[in-house]
């Protein structure tokens, strides 16, 4: 018998939490659970607990206090528990109770999991990267999940999450960003856009803006988030035209986007719209006003 996984310490917030607001019977059976996949050390006995999860808990928002929250986040910054539900959660703590003496035989059993389970067993799955066993190595994994077209299971990997800015390198990187905007996502959603923002994606981004235009379609305002550092020569005639478009969105997104550039022109561009500027300065006008405003649009 292998020995026990060292306690995550993100295993007990999620119990103590979850006893605060479900049944008792629920609690009851999750404490069976783990003890007999501790105790058993068989897959199966996890499989069936992690699928049984459902009987037990319900897809209800798992609330955390604000002490929760913040313990969470001193082990695990930017894990946002607070965005799961209640059956997400159950089953994650059954996810961390499994033993992984090995990298391998870790790969093996969540390999089986991914393969069988339902659309909300791979989200809780993927929502659990930044705090399984072996995390450094799953980067494999995390890429498979963003190849999906299943919006549920595209956003546990990309939005929310700490993961691919802390473990994708600039490709991996880059890929998951221009998905989320060809899925058209929510990308203010997206951990650390800006400490992981790169020329090759901003000139990727600009190509697909002007594949669009050429379409005659729009693209999503909040991209300029990721072209704005990289303002130049050769785009900033993109980002002029975006300031002259009818929708207003499009607009200050654009004129945001110059508030982070240090090419002359882009600011010269924005001192020309001294309300927009202002609002900037004060922090009124933000990614996340213009994501939150493009998504209550959508």
């Amino acid at each position: 018998m292998s020995t026990p996984n060292k306690v995550n310490p993100i295993s007990s917030i999620l119990l103590s939490a979850l006893t605060d607001q479900v049944e008792e019977k629920s609690i009851v059976w999750l404490a069976q659970k783990r003890e007999k996949i501790l105790l058993s050390e068989k897959e199966m006995d996890f499989f069936m607990a992690f699928s049984q999860a459902s009987r037990y808990f319900k897809n209800n928002p798992f609330k955390l206090s604000e002490e929760q929250f913040q313990e969470a986040q001193s082990f695990c910054e930017g894990l946002r528990m607070d965005l799961w539900t209640q059956l997400q959660a159950a089953r994650i703590y059954l996810l961390l109770q499994y033993p992984a003496p090995n990298f391998d035989s870790w790969k093996q059993t969540l390999q089986k999991l991914f393969e069988t389970g339902d659309m909300h067993e791979i989200e809780a799955l993927y929502s659990a990267l930044p705090i399984m066993p072996f995390k450094d190595k799953m980067v494999g994994r995390a890429r498979e999940g963003l190849r999906t077209n299943i919006t549920l299971v595209f956003d546990a990997v990309a939005l929310n999450n700490p993961y691919p800015s802390k473990y994708f390198d600039e490709s991996a990187w880059n890929q998951m960003v221009v998905k989320a905007i060809f899925m058209q996502r929510p990308l203010f959603r997206i951990q650390h856009a800006e400490s992981r923002s790169n020329k090759e994606l901003a000139n990727i981004i600009i190509d697909f803006a002007h594949e669009r235009w050429a379409a005659g379609r729009n693209v999503i305002p909040e991209l300029w988030r990721f072209v704005g550092p990289f303002i130049n020569s050769e785009n900033f005639k993109d980002i002029e035209k975006v300031t002259k478009s009818e929708d207003e969105l499009e607009r200050n997104a654009a004129l945001l986007a110059c508030s982070m550039s240090d090419y002359p022109e882009a600011k010269e561009l924005l001192i020309s719209f001294p309300e927009i500027e202002n609002k900037i300065k004060s922090g009124t006008l933000n990614w996340n006003w213009i994501g939150e405003q493009a998504l209550a649009l959508a």
